[in-house]
């Protein structure tokens, strides 16, 4: 391979990575890498360590990839973070592993004070909606942040006719969602939405659309799973234009039932500190959530087979007393009959 005229490393030559000037890689390579690439980089030499680490480079990043962060609240909070933005892409940009958590909240601190939510939501990948919300903990209250207010709406581009039969599926495709929790009091933070809707539905009352995104996480000793849903209504108006009305988000469980905020608070909590973290894999989330409804389902089967047991056991429960009681009755009726007749 001509061994003579390449130049290696170990050579010290000038065609080397370290040949190159710091500015030129910090101004001019660095700034163009994606967030996992300027992680891989980072691994390839001590210099590039160095350079790869740096504040404004992690900082332009999660900027990019989720503009609520550039809001000056959620930027205090990720500064308190270990590597600052460094610490909070590697939190937010990995999805949870829900398989490798046990399902219990015992030995953990008590819940956040509060929770701040930065949601970001594109269309096309255009944002239509950037926003940070700050929610006090209400300990025996459902789980619920809502985003928009009651007359608040926010219009997306184009020109869709809800009542088109490809509305569905263009929203299906093209509406993305980001939620990012953060646990302030921690230093910790979860994205816990499905990029896309795992499912998508038409209220029959009002007609809206309703897209849902979900994320499975451990839940706590009572249940075995619990699910994070963000859901955004759509509306529909005169000319074609489609408007978001709504963005809500609930937690859970795999009876249907909605989580209180303490408990809410605490598998997040469980979660983001020892949930196991990976890349999403396309498609996933739709087959987790296919999952979970499963197991739903499973679960729905056994404890309607448990009630038809417990119902047969109360029917021959009350069959046999009944039989007793009426052999009482004849026992009684011949003994009177005797006696009766001995006269």
């Amino acid at each position: 391979m001509g061994g003579d005229s390449m130049t290696t490393v170990d050579q010290g030559g000038d065609n080397t990575i370290s040949a190159v000037h710091q500015d030129i890689l910090r101004t001019h390579i660095l700034t163009r890498l994606d967030g996992p690439t300027l992680a891989s980089a980072g691994c390839a030499s001590a210099q590039l360590h160095a350079l790869s680490t740096e504040e404004n480079l992690w900082r332009e990043i999660c900027n990019a990839t989720w503009p609520s962060t550039a809001d000056p609240l959620v930027r205090h909070f990720i500064s308190a973070f270990p590597a600052g933005h460094r610490s909070f892409y590697s939190d937010s940009f990995l999805a949870v592993d829900h398989r490798h958590r046990p399902p219990t909240n015992r030995g953990l601190p008590p819940p956040p004070s509060k929770l701040i939510s930065a949601v970001d939501v594109h269309y096309q990948k255009i944002l239509i909606l950037s926003k940070v919300h700050e929610a006090g903990s209400k300990p025996e209250s459902p789980f619920r942040v809502d985003l928009l207010g009651p007359k608040e709406t926010v219009r997306i581009p184009g020109y869709l006719d809800i009542r088109d039969d490809l509305c569905w599926p263009a929203l299906e495709e093209n509406l993305t969602i980001s939620w990012i929790v953060i646990d302030p009091d921690r230093t910790r933070s979860l994205n816990v939405s499905s990029l896309r809707p795992v499912w998508v539905d038409r209220n029959w009352l009002t007609g809206d659309i309703e897209l849902f995104y979900s994320t499975v996480l451990a839940g706590d000793k009572r249940s075995e799973l619990v699910q994070f849903v963000a859901v955004v209504t759509c509306v529909g108006s005169e000319g074609g234009v489609l408007h978001v009305r709504e963005v809500h988000c609930h937690m859970e469980d795999m009876d249907g039932k909605s989580l209180c905020w303490e408990d809410s608070l605490l598998i997040l909590q469980a979660s983001m500190d020892g949930g196991k973290r990976r890349k999403w894999k396309i498609g996933e989330e739709r087959e987790r959530y296919d999952e979970f409804r499963g197991l739903k389902r499973e679960r729905r089967e056994r404890a309607l087979r448990r009630e038809r047991r417990v119902e047969l056991g109360c029917i021959a429960s009350s069959v046999a007393i009944f039989l007793c009681f009426w052999m009482i009755v004849v026992a009684k009726f011949f003994t009177l009959l005797s006696k009766f007749l001995s006269f």
